[in-house]
């Protein structure tokens, strides 16, 4: 009998964690999760991820697979899965799919949150969150977080962490700036992501709210695609993947 390829949603608070990632080191999401799956069928199994999250950063919905010949309903295997899982890992849905689907290879698109607190973040927001305090230069910000919308050489923004990328060409679908009381959200949704690439653009819009950088250079640090001392990786706390597109 064939293993089931199994798609499954889940959140977590990556606060205490290396990352989704195993590596050496730090205990990762993915050690959690596979922990549990072997737990619940009694055999080594893997968990593929849709990608990584760094340390300390969060997820509303990232997305992995396995395989595993389930002989029970998914909502039992869900139910499995809560009981066993830490608090800061919730399993949101389990479902069974095709062979050919692939938790990476498969998404089309994927959806990133950055929360910025104006002002002094509480000591709980301060653990989801990212405080500037100041007056800043909110209608900048939201211009030069337009401009990233579209076909772009992001390579401005691309951290180097000892690979070579073969393109750092990225679509951004939607690039936007909303307030909702004291929250600046910022929202991007392209079809890939590089190394640090949301926190640079965070840290980097929060440099063009502080007024330590112009619109104009924001737009021209685009268009050069060249790090550069002014691009800032904003803190990993307030990064929350939202969704994964397939």
């Amino acid at each position: 009998m064939f293993p089931m390829r199994w798609k499954c949603g889940c959140s977590y608070d990556g606060t205490d964690y290396s990352g989704w990632q195993t590596q050496d080191g730090p205990l990762s999401i993915q050690q959690v999760v596979e922990e549990c799956l072997s737990e619940i069928f009694k055999k080594d199994t893997k968990a593929v991820g849709s990608g990584r999250t760094d340390a300390g950063v969060h997820a509303m919905e990232q997305v992995f697979h396995f395989d595993f010949e389930w002989k029970h309903d998914p909502g039992s295997l869900l139910e499995a899965m809560r009981s066993l899982l830490p608090d800061t890992v919730t399993p949101l849905f389990v479902q069974k799919v095709e062979d050919d689907f692939h938790a990476r290879f498969s998404a089309v698109s994927k959806w990133y949150q950055y929360r910025i607190y104006l002002g002094q973040a509480t000591a709980l927001e301060n653990r989801y969150s990212w405080s500037l305090c100041g007056d800043l230069a909110l209608e900048a910000m939201a211009k030069a977080t337009s401009l990233l919308e579209g076909t772009h050489d992001f390579g401005a923004f691309a951290a180097n962490r000892g690979i070579e990328y073969k393109t750092t060409v990225r679509k951004m679908f939607r690039s936007e700036m909303l307030q909702e009381k004291d929250f600046l959200l910022l929202n991007f949704q392209a079809d890939g992501f590089m190394y640090k690439m949301v926190r640079s653009f965070a840290g980097t819009l929060a440099n063009v709210g502080l007024r330590r950088l112009s619109l104009d250079a924001f737009s021209e640090l685009l268009k050069s695609a060249e790090r550069t001392t002014m691009v800032f990786v904003a803190p990993a706390k307030g990064l929350f993947l939202k969704k994964v597109f397939y």
